[in-house]
């Protein structure tokens, strides 16, 4: 088995204005890398299929899907909130993205595929049960997650998330499911300005200041989520894989690098080696400095596809 890369042409579509950082180049980044370095050529490739109404619904509200599908734009922009907006293409784009998820989801647990890692955009995670926010739309990691449990029947599967904002979504959506644990570090004060309070046994959420460095970052995940997913034993692990807190990038002010995420996602197989037959499937959040978010999504890549 191989790791699987799955996108659509639809997500480059989708474009709120030249000014705004969660751009279509964002996808080409990556894909150039991967391709630059040699990696495409190891991976399985599939193309994301739409995710259905009944798959939303798990875990979005059916009046908030109704609205998304009324605000469509037949041409400009309609701004959701004062980040997020929507131009005639953003909606099947969104559902791409959901569907690549969806779909990751079924090819790991039917042993098509070793892992994944979805290339796709608008991300996901910070999109609320019933709210677009923080360039999002759906929430595509949640989604993939309650198909995990809902369509598979697993009981537990964990969500890793090492994005430089909070995913304030995915918490909210799964604050009370004792099915699912969330991990996440990100920058705190900073937005969504939450994942404080919410801390749990299974919401392991870890706030470092800005200018924290990788050495930081790595104590967090040894100090504090690989013992929480060691008790939780998930059945399987979803990333919610954000390369915004990058030195290079000036979206935010944390300061990793490379061999970061790297030394993170070693860290990650080896809980799903253990615990979840070495499942994982991989989505893309943040990242907007593009020269970085390439380097960084290859070097995840290379570990989840051990190359």
């Amino acid at each position: 088995m191989s790791t699987v890369f799955i996108t659509h042409p639809d997500c480059a579509l989708h474009d709120m204005g030249s000014y705004h950082p969660e751009c279509p180049a964002r996808i080409r980044a990556i894909e150039d890398q991967l391709i630059a370095s040699g990696l495409m050529n190891h991976l399985m490739h599939e193309e994301a299929p739409l995710a259905t109404r009944e798959r939303l619904e798990r875990v979005h509200a059916p009046e908030y899907i109704d609205a998304l599908e009324a605000a469509v734009p037949e041409g400009g922009l309609v701004h959701l909130d004062p980040d997020t907006a929507m131009n005639r293409h953003s909606l099947k784009a969104a559902l791409h993205a959901a569907g690549a998820v969806i779909l990751a989801t079924d090819l790991v647990v039917g042993k098509k595929a070793k892992t994944a890692f979805c290339n796709v955009r608008p991300p996901g995670h910070h999109a609320e049960r019933a709210r677009a926010m923080g360039f999002c739309f759906f929430n595509n990691v949640a989604v993939g997650a309650a198909h995990a449990l809902e369509h598979h029947g697993l009981e537990r599967v964990a969500i890793v998330d090492f994005d430089v904002h909070h995913g304030n979504g995915t918490e909210e959506i799964f604050r009370h499911d004792p099915r699912v644990m969330m991990v996440s570090t990100f920058q705190h004060p900073f937005y969504p300005y939450s994942g404080i309070e919410g801390r749990s046994e299974r919401m392991v959420n870890v706030p470092l200041p800005a200018y924290s460095n990788g050495a930081r970052f790595r104590a967090a995940v040894t100090e504090h989520w690989l013992p929480a997913l060691q008790r939780f034993q998930p059945q399987m692990v979803f990333i919610s894989a954000g390369f915004d807190a990058h030195q290079d990038d000036d979206m935010a002010c944390l300061m990793l690098v490379e061999s970061d995420y790297a030394w993170v996602t070693e860290r990650i197989k080896e809980i799903a080696d253990q615990y979840a037959e070495g499942r994982i499937v991989s989505v893309l959040e943040g990242g907007y400095d593009l020269h970085a978010l390439g380097r960084c999504a290859a070097a995840h890549i290379k570990v989840l596809a051990e190359l």
